[in-house]
């Protein structure tokens, strides 16, 4: 007998296999890398840069830049918890709503690369303005208009958006998250092939300001209707659309997130995007360029740190002389350095890829997300170290005493949303996993598959032994292993040998693993992340010494950068390879379950407990709002 969680489980990890993106049309460099296949090729050279794209991205990011400087105040935005109606208005009027819309309806049709740039600018003035304009064209609206919308969808909305509008996504629930299996919120067709829609939607980004959302909703099954979960742009001011609640957060506290009810809103049938059981696919595409603007404005804290942590260990003196000149500061202000310049390559190289439009870079995309969020947090927590008290102050304080105010304790808090936005750390290393060892389950699934039969699972060994035979000889040498390799990059060769070497090495551990646990692998969570980690750097590695060989003419100090980058890197790297089969991983999930059990309460004892009082997750019923409406309009 299987039992309700496992059946539950396994109803979740088939709704997202149905939609996940399981061909590969176009090359992939993070793809081979899994692979044991170092395709340096592929993203070097770096896809040439359009002249004239780049001379309007920088025309429009220095007029954004004098904008933010001289009018923008981020305190007040903090204090206030609110971005003011002024500064949406004038971003609107300068196009900022309109950064990733065609020109053709209006927008500025900037490329991957300076729509990153710009968010850099204006995350560096307050994080909150960055979310805002991310969710609003990464996520919201214009993207999926932009990859699946009908020419008649695109005409009617995404020239309102660049002119200024504002849009949200609409996915997770009370009890909905990363697995959408449960999804509850319905758009039941009507008898003239318009939907009813009624559900509630949980921290909706942009929820209270947006005048349209992308929502998903679950079609039933009926004649005529093939069902499922389904994308609809959504009027925000239809009948029947009640904004409930603003949510407030530790950081971003600017940011305009919602609870949102429908109940019997009417939505017309050419709102749906991309036809009935499509959504999630959409939604899942839709991220593959849409997580790149998370690690823009990790990279652009990043900088922001490194002039902080410049400035202040250069001037602050301690014991005679500045404690930048101390070790231990030091390798702090090291190790900003180096992650900054890291996370960057890695931004640059998969923005430029993404541009060029002839790679797959669903794998570089996530892998970006998931090691700046991680990093970028990092710095900020080092920062912090490094400015002392100081770092911990508020800026407010900070200016009420006569100081400069700077709001270190903020971007902490700030960055911090990133390692749970657009798919939490966890959930990225599963995902990422998955295409990692997608060539292994193509061949050898039935093989590992419980409810395969043995006619199956034979056929799957032979087809597995085909694959193996050719494939595992060509782990076991390669260019790393010549001294004379990647000449072309000169003190920088040595660390692309070791990626080479790494990248084998990578791979052979993977089919170890898969030939040691089998189908049970997907549940050695400890294992796969720390293969994603070490691929993330071998990634990051790789876009370093790509980005200071490409630009050295002009940056001649980015060869500097990249050795420090890639030096830590590969600590990183060869601890993650030790940890992979050294760990406490099967000793911790004993002891887990243990804890959950009650076995050690004892341990809780002595405090005053946090409340017990209501539901640790909100319940919702379908019907009308009894909640006032909170939606905010400029």
């Amino acid at each position: 007998m299987v039992s309700t969680s496992v059946r539950a489980e396994r109803e979740a990890r088939k709704v997202i296999e149905e939609n996940r993106e399981t061909e590969w049309k176009k090359p992939s460099f993070g793809k081979e890398l899994f692979l044991g296949r170092f395709r340096l090729d592929l993203i070097d050279p770096l896809p040439e840069l359009d002249a004239a794209a780049e001379a309007r991205g920088a025309e429009f990011r220095d007029k954004l830049a004098g904008y933010l400087a001289a009018e923008v105040d981020g305190q007040q935005i903090e204090r206030d918890a609110r971005i003011p109606d002024e500064v949406l208005r004038s971003l609107g009027e300068l196009g900022a709503f309109g950064m990733k819309i065609d020109q053709k309806y209006g927008g500025l049709g900037l490329t991957n690369l300076d729509y990153c740039r710009a968010l850099m600018l204006v995350g560096s003035v307050n994080p909150s303005i960055g979310a805002l304009l991310s969710a609003h064209q990464s996520i919201g609206v214009p993207q999926p208009l932009k990859l699946i919308g009908s020419d008649e969808q695109k005409q009617r909305f995404l020239p309102r958006l660049a002119a200024g509008e504002v849009s949200a996504f609409l996915l997770t629930e009370p009890e909905v998250g990363s697995y959408p299996a449960g999804l509850r919120t319905s758009a039941v067709p009507t008898e003239d092939g318009d939907y009813l829609l009624n559900g509630v939607k949980l921290w909706a980004t942009n929820g209270t300001l947006a005048t349209l959302f992308v929502v998903m909703a679950l079609v039933p099954k009926s004649e005529g209707h093939r069902g499922g979960i389904t994308a609809f742009v959504v009027e925000g001011d239809a009948e029947g659309v009640t904004i409930e609640r603003r949510n407030s957060f530790m950081g971003l506290r600017g940011l305009e997130n919602s609870v949102t009810r429908f109940h019997n809103v009417r939505v017309p049938k050419a709102n749906v995007i991309g036809g009935e059981g499509q959504g999630l696919r959409i939604a899942l595409s839709t991220l593959n360029t849409g997580r790149l603007s998370l690690p823009a404005m990790c990279v652009g804290a990043g900088k922001w740190c490194l002039g902080v942590a410049r400035e202040w260990a250069g001037e602050r003196v301690q014991m005679g002389r500045p404690i930048g000149r101390y070790e231990a500061v030091a390798k702090k202000i090291a190790f900003i350095a180096g992650s900054t310049y890291g996370m960057e390559a890695m931004l640059e190289v998969s923005c430029r890829l993404a541009d060029d439009n002839r790679n797959d870079i669903r794998i570089e995309a996530a892998l970006v997300k998931l090691y700046a969020s991680e990093l970028a947090w990092k710095v900020a927590d080092e920062l912090v170290q490094i400015r002392g008290g100081r770092g911990y102050e508020t800026a407010e304080s900070l200016a009420a005493r006569g100081e400069r105010a700077i709001p270190v304790e903020q971007i902490l808090r700030d960055l911090r949303i990133n390692r749970i936005f657009e798919g939490s750390t966890e959930i990225m290393h599963l995902a990422i996993a998955r295409e990692a060892v997608d060539a292994h389950l193509s061949v050898a699934g039935d093989i590992i598959d419980p409810d395969a039969g043995l006619s199956r699972k034979a056929k799957a060994a032979g087809k597995a032994g085909g694959f193996y035979a050719k494939w595992l000889p060509t782990l076991v040498a390669g260019k790393g292993q010549l001294p004379g390799s990647f000449t072309q990059f000169g003190p920088l060769a040595v660390h692309l040998r070791y990626v080479e070497r790494a990248s084998r090495r990578l791979a052979r551990e993977t089919f170890y693993a898969m030939a040691r646990w089998q189908g049970k692998l997907e549940q050695k969570q400890g294992f796969l992340g720390r293969i994603v980690d070490i691929g993330a750097e071998l990634f990051a590695m790789s876009a370093a010494c790509v980005k200071a060989r490409t630009e050295l003419a002009e940056r001649p100090e980015g060869v500097e950068l990249a050795d420090l980058f890639c030096r830590q890197a590969t600590l990183r790297a060869e601890q993650l390879f030790h940890d992979l089969w050294t760990n406490a991983d099967s000793v911790e999930v004993a002891a887990a379950k243990r804890v959950l059990a009650g076995r050690y309460l004892s341990l809780e004892e002595g405090v005053i407990p946090a409340p017990a009082d209501g539901p640790s997750t909100a319940t919702w019923e379908p019907g009308p709002s009894t909640e006032q409406d909170v939606r905010r309009r400029f």
